[in-house]
């Protein structure tokens, strides 16, 4: 059974697009091995607090991420 863990700063997405991360997530697997891995299929979506986060030696916030460029597609 596939284990799927999202790890997002708290703050930064609300509570339907973490539904929907979790409905995605799990289409895709059952995508890759068919449709018996949705019952199987379990998504955790785990916040950690903002400002305990860093990337580059830096505490990163909710509101440091709100504000970031988007990257070129």
């Amino acid at each position: 059974m596939p284990l799927v863990d999202i790890q997002l700063i708290e703050g930064v997405f609300d509570a339907a697009q973490k539904r929907q991360m979790i409905e995605e997530v799990t289409e895709t697997m059952v995508g890759i091995e068919g449709e018996a891995m949705r019952g199987v299929t379990w998504v955790r979506v785990q916040e950690i607090a903002s400002g305990e986060w860093g990337i580059g030696g830096k505490p990163m916030t909710a509101a440091d991420v709100k504000g970031a460029p988007a990257e070129p597609a």
